[in-house]
C-alpha cells in the first residue's frame, strides 16, 4: 500500500497522531479511536495492523500487551517527497514572519506592550 493511501484514512492519521506522543497499548489507542470514530476493536486492529504492514509503526510485546510506536522511516520519505513542494508555503510563512516582526517594531515604537 502507497504511503498516501495509508494516511489517506483518517483513523489512521489519527492513530498516528496519538503515537507521536510516545508509544501506547493497543487498548489504549482502541479507546480513544473507538470513542472518537465510534468503530469496532476489531475495525481499530485492522488499522493498526495496516500501519504495522506498510512500516509506520512498530510493535513489541510486554507481556500480554502490544505496544505501538511510530516508525519514522516512511515519514521521512513522504517529508522527501514534500520537499519540492515547500517553496509553495514557505514564501507564504517568510512574509507572515516579516510583518508580524513589523506589527512589533510598529508598537514597540508606539510605546504600546
Amino acid at each position: 500500500m502507497h504511503a498516501f493511501d495509508v494516511l489517506g484514512d483518517p483513523v489512521r492519521r489519527r492513530i498516528l497522531e496519538l503515537l507521536a506522543d510516545g508509544e501506547r497499548t493497543s487498548g489504549a489507542v482502541t479507546a480513544v479511536i473507538q470513542d472518537e470514530f465510534g468503530i469496532s476493536q476489531p475495525a481499530v486492529s485492522q488499522h493498526l495492523r495496516v500501519l504495522r504492514e506498510s512500516g509506520f509503526t512498530v510493535v513489541r510485546a510486554e507481556g500480554t500487551r502490544r505496544l505501538y510506536a511510530v516508525d519514522a522511516g516512511p515519514l521521512r520519505e513522504i517529508d522527501q517527497w514534500l520537499e519540492r513542494f515547500r517553496g509553495f508555503w514557505n514564501q507564504h510563512l517568510d512574509a507572515l514572519a516579516t510583518e508580524l516582526a513589523r506589527g512589533r517594531r510598529e508598537r514597540r515604537v508606539r510605546g504600546e506592550s
